[in-house]
Formats: C-alpha cells, structure tokens, sequence
C-alpha cells in the first residue's frame, strides 16, 4: 500500500529520467552541428595561416578592411589552384609539369616523397570515373558469412589471365570497420558478387556506424526508396 510520502520520491525520479532523457537529446542534435562548424573553422583558419604568410604585407586584406576577415586565405587558396589547374591543363603546363618531375626523378629522397604524395592525391581526389563502381555483398571470409564490399574495376592483365575462373574477375574493395579507408584487395569472379541498390555512401555509412545505421531505416532488408 502506497502513502502519500511515497509518491514524492516517484516524481523525482521521473523528473530526473525526463531530464536526463532530453540533455542526452539535447547532445545528439547539438553534437554533430557543433563538431561541423568547429571542423569547418579550425580547416578555414589552418588555409589561412597557410596562405597568407605567403603574401606581401601592402596586399593582405587587413591592410584595408583594418580586421583579419577569415576566409580570405581559402579564397586565395581556390583562386590560385583553378588558375594552376587552367594552367596545367595546357600544353605549356603539360610541358612545364613533365620538366619538374623529371627534375625530382634525380633526386633520390625527395623522389621517394613525391611519388607517394602524388598517388595519395590522385587516390583522394580521382575523377569520377576513377571511383568505386558499386555497392556489393560477397561471401567472406569463408562461405555462409557475407561482407559488404565496393566493385572497383574488372581486373585486367596478369591477374585476369592467371587467376582460375573461366569468367570475368572484379576486383572488390573489402573495408574494415570502423575505418574504412583500410581493408582488403580481393578479386572475386562475376558470378560470385551480388550488387547491391544501396549508393556507395549509404554502404560506407553502413559500414562505418557496425551495421547501425541502414539506408531504408523502416526496414533494413529492403532497398531505399
């Protein structure tokens, strides 16, 4: 039997659950914004500090504004990298390009580093028809156990001619979660690969949250609408 002492330690406790319920609330709607506009920022005034050491004093914006205007500097970074882009895409900047490379070709270390740079970057900021092909599912490690994996080309070369499938061979790009950029090349005959609705990014997504996060959230085994 319950006494009207009884019920004031009920309300407090719900009060509280209420309370904490909305502050958890509270930090998943103000967490992913926040992080955003901190990321944005701190990216911003890194170009900054980057570019505008670069320019003479009499041509820095705070010289006629009388305030540093953050911005200015991943501006100038914009201009000056389509004007080298402009540049590079001529036959003078082919020319110009292939000259500097064959310059750091000598160079033993600085070689070494430059190499691996420019892969990075034709890896990171490939054309489009460069990128992953399709979201897929494939049986792996071992059959019975499926993982999500990204068609990346059909192989060619050696590896198409000595592999031993009478088909065409996919290359697939199996990720790792959470982290995606790190996983496994693995080459799977045609047959064997189930293509997936999914975008690439809703199957990165997927990977990246352990299965969380689905494309369709009202039901994970159909395709998005």
């Amino acid at each position: 039997m319950n006494t009207p002492f009884d019920e004031e330690p009920h309300r407090r406790s719900g009060l509280l659950s209420g309370l904490r319920a909305s502050f958890l609330t509270g930090i998943v709607v103000i967490a992913p914004v926040w992080l955003t506009i901190w990321l944005i920022w701190s990216v911003v005034g890194w170009i900054d500090s980057a570019v505008l050491p670069l320019i003479p004093q009499k041509f820095q914006p705070s010289e006629y504004v009388g305030i540093n205007l953050r911005g200015v500097g991943v501006i100038i970074f914009l201009i000056f990298t389509i004007i080298v882009g402009w540049i590079a895409k001529g036959i003078l900047g082919r020319s110009l390009i292939h000259f500097a490379e064959s310059l750091v070709n000598r160079m033993p270390v600085v070689r070494s580093v430059y190499s691996g740079i420019k892969q990075i970057s034709e890896t990171v900021f490939a054309q489009t028809e460069r990128s992953f092909e399709k979201a897929c599912l494939i049986q792996y490690p071992r059959r019975g156990i499926w993982a999500i994996g990204f068609v990346s080309t059909t192989a060619r070369g050696e590896v198409s001619e000595r592999a031993d499938t009478a088909g065409e061979l996919l290359s697939i790009f199996v990720p790792t979660t959470p982290n995606p950029t790190s996983g496994f090349l693995l080459f799977f005959p045609a047959e064997d690969v189930i293509l997936l609705d999914m975008s690439i990014e809703d199957a990165a997504k997927l990977v990246i949250s352990a299965g969380l996060v689905y494309p369709n959230e009202k039901d994970p085994t159909q395709p998005p609408e």
